[in-house]
């Protein structure tokens, strides 16, 4: 009870806090080389990962990890091995049954810590922890449980990154306690799993805020508090797929199309990244059934187009340098710059625009179909505009 009093009590002063400093805080110059990623799990089709993930180009897994099938952790170790990428983030799943057990959480960790960090640098220490049924009752709770792995990493594995604290959705009154405390621990990066799917667009708005703008505030969040560095981490969001139950996480009320969920997805990553606040953006997930890039059912591997359109987005902007972002009144713009070129990327929310030149312009689709045109039609599907610097 104190707990969840506390969560009210800091919110209610430090929300209205940081919206007062916001204006305050500028943008980082956004590191493309390592914005996209890509979340995985042990149990759908590992033997085919890799194969999928060099031929999307991704260069940062997340690798899903239950405390509660330690049994099994040579088989991740063994799993991780066979990724051929530049890094690895652990999500530490808590296990219900061994939250309360001190003595075996530390021994859990030192083990984990151990066994991963000659291949893993980074560790997400619990995950959703604003939900009941993943085990956790109060933010208080989580932060014994986070305090444990920070305690073995400050006195074995100092080089080591932990990220938390992992709350899902819009819910910052939750981040506040987590933020805003008096344990004993720090966090090396802020962890967030930022669904909007719930508001359909990732442009649309919940209680005046847009996606853009829940990044900056929780941006804010995490630069006053003294318990953690304002780097930004979404390690998890999705938009779940009609005609998937019973894999769809969601009612079929929140479900969107294959087409639309390729939409959203790109237009997800090109906010956050137009953001400036957000080093790194976690898909969940590349296999599947439900939200995920690849279908897997019946034995089969059905590529969906947010794979090829996943593909297309790295192509052209992981390595770019990002020049501007702005929010038109018909539309959005990104203007990044590579390799000598520059590239407008440009798309709207869901309505139509058209934009006309004096000359033919290079123009690629969503999916990477290459075109040539005095004018565009805009979508919510996103483009891609290249033309000399």
């Amino acid at each position: 009870m104190w707990s969840l009093f506390y969560t009210f009590i800091s919110a209610l002063f430090i929300l209205p806090l940081a919206l007062f400093f916001l204006p305050l805080f500028r943008k980082k110059q956004s590191d493309t080389a390592h914005f996209f990623g890509m979340s995985v799990n042990l149990d759908k089709e590992p033997f085919l990962m890799p194969e999928l993930i060099n031929e999307l180009g991704i260069r940062h897994v997340l690798v899903r990890f239950p405390l509660g099938d330690m049994e099994n952790i040579e088989k991740y170790l063994i799993f991780i091995k066979s990724l051929e990428c530049d890094s690895v983030l652990l999500n530490v799943m808590q296990d219900p049954q061994t939250i309360k057990e001190s003595e075996l959480l530390e021994k859990n960790f030192r083990l984990l810590f151990e066994k991963f960090s000659p291949f893993v640098t980074q560790f997400q220490i619990g995950t959703t922890i604003n939900r009941s049924k993943w085990g956790f009752f109060s933010v208080n709770q989580y932060l014994r449980f986070y305090e444990a792995a920070y305690r073995i990493k400050k006195a074995h594995f100092p080089e080591l990154k932990l990220l938390g604290p992992s709350v899902i959705d819009f819910e910052y009154h939750y981040v506040v306690h987590a933020l805003f405390n008096f344990f004993s621990l720090k966090y090396d990066a802020v962890s967030a799993l930022l669904y909007v799917d719930r508001r359909g667009a990732p442009e649309n708005t919940q209680m005046g805020l847009d996606l853009v703008s829940k990044i900056h505030l929780l941006y804010a969040l995490a630069t006053l508090s003294p318990k953690s560095s304002n780097e930004i981490v979404i390690t998890e969001t999705n938009w779940p797929l009609k005609g998937t139950a019973p894999y769809a996480p969601t009612s079929e009320h929140e479900c969107v199309d294959e087409e639309t969920y390729a939409n959203y997805m790109v237009r997800y990553y090109l906010l956050a990244l137009g953001s400036g606040m957000v080093s790194s953006v976690y898909w969940h997930q590349l296999i599947a059934p439900g939200y995920g890039l690849v279908d897997n059912r019946e034995g089969k591997i059905l590529k969906r187009p947010a794979f090829f359109a996943f593909k297309t987005m790295l192509k052209q902007l992981q390595g770019a340098q990002v020049l501007s972002f702005s929010q038109h009144k018909a539309f959005y713009e990104m203007v990044a710059e590579q390799n000598g070129e520059i590239l407008r990327v440009l798309w709207c929310n869901d309505t139509s625009f058209t934009l006309r030149f004096e000359n033919k312009v290079s123009v690629m689709s969503r999916d990477g179909v290459a075109s040539q045109s005095r004018s565009v039609q805009l979508s919510g599907s996103p483009l891609y505009m290249k033309e000399p610097n």
